[in-house]
């Protein structure tokens, strides 16, 4: 399980992973072309949880699919 306090710690910055969540899924995406620089498509920030915003992207879910995308774990709901 991956907490919320660890997701928005992975952001790349001080030699961190990029780590992103979609659905409940923490994904490490520090490899992909399109993540190399501190934006993704100049929209999305890693460290945050993207559920939302997937309907409004040029692409669909079989984005997560890519060999650049790493499931990390789940990320832990508050309950």
């Amino acid at each position: 399980m991956v907490t919320q306090l660890e997701l928005r710690r992975n952001t790349g910055e001080r030699g961190t992973r990029k780590f992103i969540a979609y659905n409940g899924i923490i994904y490490d995406v520090t490899d992909c072309p399109r993540w190399h620089k501190e934006l993704h498509e100049r929209l999305h920030f890693p460290g945050q949880d993207l559920s939302g915003e997937i309907e409004e992207a040029p692409h669909g879910e079989d984005v997560f699919s890519r060999p650049c995308v790493i499931v990390v774990g789940r990320l832990q709901t508050l309950d």
